[in-house]
């Protein structure tokens, strides 16, 4: 197959979940012998288009910030989106499938676009729907974003969703599809068991944006009731709730136990403390997918994540880990079983193994394949 992906920001020039997950399905679609582009903006050094890790990068729009005040800039998306619309078209001979990135919207719109006379098919991935949320991430604003929503819902496509979560709300979004096929994201379980665990390690582990569904300063109060004196908290991540969660933290009578790592630019250091770990707790109320969960459990931690409808945690982790209640009640409860080495029924490693690149690029080559032949 020839095989567009849509995506304003590319890795390994910009790092982030979306744009990793292009580049491992891609670079595995490429080894086996498909033709791979990726259209994006111009992160890279030289040339608009380059040969990278097998694939053809595309420039169609130069390198832009991709954020305005702790959120994505809309003015950057519909810019990029503008600047696709006449490349892509002049290169849509080229290509048998476009899959896009569906956030942020309007690239998916203008993919359309361009393939309007064109018997195409545009495969859309969603990472997540949003719905309601729009109102506490855009305020008076929200409205914009759910139409935006629901109308990139309503436009032919073939939709796919990263998990069961969000394959159910796209259904609920809109009344043209039945069922949504699942293709998850992944994790190179081999490059995971190779890196070496910290030598500064915690007990409990968490890692991720400091934003308030992550729910870090629940994870806070529970670890400060349940503590022995010897264990420790590590908490690797910035944003918007950092401050407000060190002073929480230097409240709490286990405050020389908890230390804030910030953001780790290597993700190598990232995996070391994983492996180092024994618990990694992240109670997120909201998780369109939750790869930090795999990734743990593929260190071998035992996991705890939140059991909410937001959250894809309970159907990512099974029985290989702990889903409780976001409460601090719970939270406690389950840390002190975790920190007791009581494990899950399930082998961690076993269930991150499933999770893992090449087969998450076979099943993604499979539904690419169907939608090329119509048989979706």
């Amino acid at each position: 197959m020839r095989i567009a992906f849509i995506t304003n920001v590319v890795y390994p020039f910009v790092t982030g979940g979306a744009e990793k997950r292009v580049h491992e399905i891609g670079t595995r679609l490429a080894d086996a012998g498909h033709d791979v582009t990726i259209y994006g903006r111009h992160f890279w050094d030289g040339s608009t288009e380059i040969t990278h890790s097998g694939m053809t990068l595309r420039a169609v729009s130069p390198e832009r910030e991709l954020y305005a005040q702790e959120r994505r800039s809309i003015t950057e998306a519909i810019e990029f989106a503008k600047d696709l619309v006449v490349p892509l078209y002049r290169h849509r001979h080229e290509h048998d499938i476009i899959v896009a990135s569906v956030f942020p919207y309007f690239p998916v719109l203008s993919t359309k676009l361009s393939t309007l006379f064109s018997e195409l098919p545009v495969v859309t991935t969603w990472h997540e729907v949003w719905q309601d949320y729009w109102t506490d991430y855009l305020g008076t604003l929200a409205p914009f974003g759910k139409i935006t929503e629901r109308f990139t819902a309503s436009i032919p496509q073939y939709p796919l969703a990263v998990s069961g979560i969000t394959a159910d709300r796209l259904t609920s979004l809109s009344p043209n599809y039945d069922t949504v096929p699942v293709v998850p994201n992944g994790i190179d379980y081999d490059q995971i068991r190779s890196v070496e665990p910290a030598d500064d390690g915690f007990d409990v582990l968490f890692a991720g944006r400091l934003i308030e569904d992550k729910r870090v300063d629940r994870l806070l109060e529970a670890f400060d009731r349940i503590a022995p004196p010897d264990s420790t908290l590590g908490i690797i991540g910035e944003g918007p709730e950092l401050e407000s969660l060190k002073q929480e933290a230097r409240n709490l009578e286990t405050s020389n136990q908890i230390s804030f790592l910030g953001f780790l630019d290597e993700y190598n250091e990232v995996l070391g403390h994983m492996r180092a770990a024994d618990v990694f707790a992240s109670p997120s109320t909201r998780e369109g997918f939750g790869i930090t969960y795999v990734e743990a459990m593929a260190s071998d931690c035992t996991v705890i994540g939140a059991d909410h409808p937001n959250s894809a945690a309970k159907e990512v982790i099974g029985d290989a880990g702990l889903v409780v209640e976001p409460t601090i009640v719970e939270l406690a409860n389950s840390l002190d079983k975790a920190l007791a080495d009581n494990r899950p029924t399930h082998a961690p490693r076993d269930r991150a193994q499933q999770y893992d690149w090449d087969n998450v690029a076979e099943q993604a080559a499979s539904i690419y394949s169907r939608a090329v032949g119509g048989s979706w």
